[in-house]
């Protein structure tokens, strides 16, 4: 199943430069400009508090957004740079991104771990250890994946959970080349300081 795109809902702005720009800023919007994709580039403005809550949110740019601009169609984009007040480090200015279809991207994928009841470390009272909620891949702007699944199924105390252990989506693949851990099933707390008891009782008792 497709992720769903989030809307980005914008207004045309009217003029350009830096003139058309704070006048923009005065009434509460932050300028911006969406250029690619065959099509000439297109002034817009973005009410202030509905972008600073999206930036807030997290992942802003590495998001795929469904563009509406009254008057134009509908069109994916991606931002590729928010400039921000030196002083406020509030937002001034976006560029956004036209993409194709077939356009391939960067956006982080969640990770949901299914089957925790057939997890024998569970069971056994371990705990999974979640080193990355969300991978980043690299997908096709036009058949982005909702999440990625990771088994449990049969996990014992101890196992890691590799990317390479992970089935990706058709198309899409990390863009980290190593093969990095997601997770991993950890021993109970209890367990795990009795071990760290026993093994520097060993070593004392070997001196």
């Amino acid at each position: 199943m497709a992720k769903e795109i989030p809307d980005l809902v914008a207004e045309v702005r009217a003029g350009t430069g830096k003139g058309a720009a704070r006048a923009a800023r005065r009434a509460g919007m932050v300028p911006g400009v969406v250029y690619g994709g065959d099509t000439d580039p297109l002034a817009i403005q973005i009410p202030f508090n509905v972008l600073l809550k999206k930036l807030k949110a997290g992942q802003f740019k590495s998001t795929l957004w469904n563009l509406k601009v009254e008057g134009q169609d509908d069109v994916r984009v991606i931002c590729r740079d928010v400039q921000r007040d030196v002083v406020k480090d509030l937002p001034t200015h976006l560029d956004l991104m036209r993409l194709r279809r077939t356009s391939k991207i960067n956006l982080f994928i969640p990770v949901e771990f299914v089957n925790e009841e057939e997890c024998v470390g569970l069971k056994r009272g371990g705990v999974l250890t979640v080193v990355r909620s969300e991978v980043e891949l690299v997908v096709t702007a036009g058949d982005i994946p909702e999440k990625i699944t990771v088994d449990l199924t049969g996990k014992a105390i101890g196992d890691v959970i590799n990317i390479s252990d992970v089935d990706l989506p058709a198309g899409a693949k990390p863009t980290i080349d190593r093969d990095f851990v997601i997770a991993n099933v950890a021993a109970p707390a209890g367990l795990a300081s009795a071990d760290s008891e026993e093994e520097g009782e060993e070593e004392a008792a070997e001196a």
